[in-house]
């Protein structure tokens, strides 16, 4: 039997926690998806969606996950037996290689250590060997690792060779700084489950005119994610809808977009990156180290080493089920190796110290010696250094 007085803390990437008025706005009644109440709502949610992808494109919604954003993006732009190159650099990365094949394009898959970086001079070299390729597919956060790339680095280098480039920004869209206009990224694809602060249902993609074009010049072989079909109807004045939305979850979207916008787009920034600092403070305090080499901007997740000592298969079910708290393990190959915090989208200061703790004891539980509180007391003082605990919007 569960325990009903075990509170429950969801710190992973995604699905995260959902802000209350969010989660209320799900239990209105349905609205009739060509009626002038959910096109009022629907209209809002696009309108918001260029404010917090920094574009002046047609932010698409799809009813999908972020995988259906991201095959929208391969279906549209990748030509059969013509080549494609994939910059990945962890588990979700590879899920572009994985479209791309089953899209018959001829796949360069370039795969970097898992807790590193792409390198933009590497990249500059694989486009230089590969001179047809005219499009790459990369990744903003990578959620497997918790690594965040120079997106701004490996859009120049992709220009500078001629190719588009798609960036996955599922984890990352409105935890890390992507201006896509301002870039020049030529597609940026995300979903509603993460950073965002809405369920999981709705895949976004934000084509620029270039990707547009190209996608147009190859028609056929999509349907349901037909980007010109869908733009054609989102630029209708009221937009439109080529097939039925996931009207609960446009509704919850707007209500989460709207807090977006109430706390400023520059200060959610902020509370991310002060969320992942201090979550990063509190693993070095516990002398515990981070994967990869250290970075100020992975503020997403972060991937905590755990002690070679302890069966690290057992970190996150133990805090699960004796603490209340869910976090994520290491995929493929860093299964047992990491511990994945979340701290994107409804998150505070206070769930890193609740999280921060449960870690402490269930290391100290699996037989890891640990000063008990010198996470969390690391923790604390990042927060207070900022002037107060930081809250989540909501």
């Amino acid at each position: 039997m569960t325990n009903p007085y075990l509170k429950q803390y969801l710190m992973t990437a995604g699905p995260t926690p959902l802000p209350p008025a969010v989660s209320q706005v799900m239990a209105e009644p349905m609205l009739y998806h060509r009626a002038p109440a959910f096109i009022e709502v629907y209209a809002r949610v696009l309108a918001r969606l260029k404010l917090v992808f920094q574009t002046a494109n047609e932010v698409q919604v799809f009813s999908a996950s972020g995988s259906g954003a991201m095959e929208s993006a391969v279906a549209n732009l990748v030509r059969p037996s013509e080549p494609a190159l994939v910059a990945s650099c962890g588990k979700f990365g590879e899920r572009w290689a994985e479209l791309c094949d089953a899209y018959g394009a001829q796949t360069i898959h370039w795969e970097t250590e898992w807790g590193r970086k792409v390198d933009s001079g590497e990249l500059d070299r694989k486009l230089g060997d590969h001179d047809a390729v005219e499009v790459v597919f990369t990744t903003l956060s990578e959620t497997s690792t918790g690594v965040v790339n120079d997106i701004r680095e490996l859009t120049e280098v992709a220009h500078r060779h001629g190719a588009l480039i798609v960036v996955d920004a599922v984890s990352a869209m409105g935890a890390v700084p992507l201006p896509q206009d301002e870039w020049g990224v030529d597609v940026v694809v995300s979903g509603s489950q993460k950073a965002l602060m809405a369920p999981p249902g709705l895949g976004f993609a934000s084509a620029n005119e270039a990707a547009l074009e190209r996608a147009a010049a190859a028609p056929g072989r999509r349907f349901y994610f037909d980007w010109e079909r869908t733009v054609k109807g989102q630029r209708k004045d009221p937009p439109d809808s080529p097939f039925t939305p996931a009207v609960g979850l446009v509704g919850a979207l707007d209500v989460a977009l709207g807090l977006i916008a109430d706390e400023g787009l520059e200060a959610v920034y902020e509370r991310h990156r002060l969320l992942g600092h201090a979550t990063r403070e509190a693993a070095r305090a516990l002398e515990l180290d981070t994967l990869g080499e250290t970075d100020e901007n992975a503020n997403v997740v972060t991937a905590i080493a755990l002690p070679d000592s302890i069966d690290g298969t057992k970190v996150p079910k133990l805090m699960r089920d004796r603490f209340g708290i869910t976090i994520a393990g290491g995929q493929g190959h860093l299964k047992g190796k990491i511990a994945r915090i979340a701290h994107c989208g409804y998150f505070g200061a206070f769930d890193i110290v609740v999280t921060v703790a449960g870690l402490e004891m269930t290391l100290r539980e699996l037989g890891h010696e640990l000063e008990l509180g010198a996470g969390v007391a690391a923790a604390q003082r990042v927060f207070l250094e900022a002037g107060a605990p930081v809250s989540s919007p909501g």
